[in-house]
């Protein structure tokens, strides 16, 4: 129990719940019996939730210091690979801990300083967006306004790393739906032209 508290960097002093234990001891494993995941001896975690996604499927989403978040690009895609093995089929998603800070209200007062561009609400649920779909790059995104003033995003995903996400689309739009709020659908274009990549 007190090494894989090691693994896991909570802010403020919040309780570490069973399922983090569960992931860090995980990581843990992993780095220990693998010569792929040395890397891992240094690298930590904030959180980590379970979500469940559509038919019974469940998410595992891992959120990581944004410092760290390179470090662990580079072994995603076996470290994903070997997490999804332990813990049955589940879809994993690593996502970089990011803070919105919001305007100043009367109700919430600022210091008068400029919120950093990467900071706004945009910005960061944008970044969520590229975190979730990694290592797969997004080329192309249309905003379709209903009839009931709702607003539906498409997200069009680069055709190169279709298999490997293919099966992963519904995970993606149930996970990023209960991180922003925002609804988003996830497509490989007809195309392997990037004809829609504004």
């Amino acid at each position: 129990m007190l090494t894989t508290n090691k693994k896991i960097v909570k802010a403020n002093g919040k309780q570490i719940t069973e399922f983090e234990n569960t992931v860090a001891q995980a990581l843990l494993d992993l780095e220990n019996n693998s010569s792929d995941f040395k890397d891992l001896k240094d690298l930590s975690i904030v959180a980590a939730k379970d979500y469940d996604v559509s038919d019974g499927k469940k998410a595992v989403v891992v959120f990581v210091p944004y410092r760290q978040l390179k470090a662990y690009n580079k072994i995603q895609q076996k470290l994903v690979w070997e997490l999804e093995k332990k813990f049955g089929g589940k879809t994993v998603m690593f996502i970089a801990q990011r803070r919105v800070l919001h305007k100043a209200t009367a109700a919430r007062p600022v210091k008068q300083q400029k919120i950093p561009r990467s900071r706004t609400v945009k910005a960061v649920h944008d970044a969520i967006l590229e975190d979730l779909v990694f290592p797969n790059n997004i080329v192309g995104r249309r905003l379709r306004y209903r009839q009931d003033g709702s607003k539906l995003h498409k997200i069009y995903l680069d055709r190169k790393e279709m298999t490997l996400t293919e099966h992963k689309l519904d995970s993606f739009t149930a996970v990023y739906h209960r991180l922003t709020g925002k609804e988003v659908v996830f497509e490989f274009p007809v195309q392997s032209s990037s004809s829609d990549s504004n």
